[in-house]
């Protein structure tokens, strides 16, 4: 699967950019961290996540799935 580097290097350098797409983003939106995650058994990978910040206690986890070739089924 290839990654979609451009959207990865973005959320990398500036991860507020998501919440900017929220209606309701949080309050602490410039702690989050941007991450990328495989997940085991059946594996798959997801194009990244959006971690709260570790000191806000429990916080909302966001997954991004970014598409960005063409794909008739979607």
């Amino acid at each position: 699967m290839r990654r979609d580097s451009i959207f990865y290097k973005l959320f990398q350098q500036c991860p507020t950019l998501l919440f900017e797409f929220l209606t309701y983003p949080p309050n602490c939106a410039d702690l989050y961290r941007f991450d990328s995650v495989a997940v085991k058994e059946p594996k798959f990978e997801i194009d990244g996540v959006f971690l709260p910040p570790e000191n806000e206690g429990a916080g909302v986890v966001y997954f991004c799935e970014v598409q960005f070739q063409k794909d008739e089924q979607l």
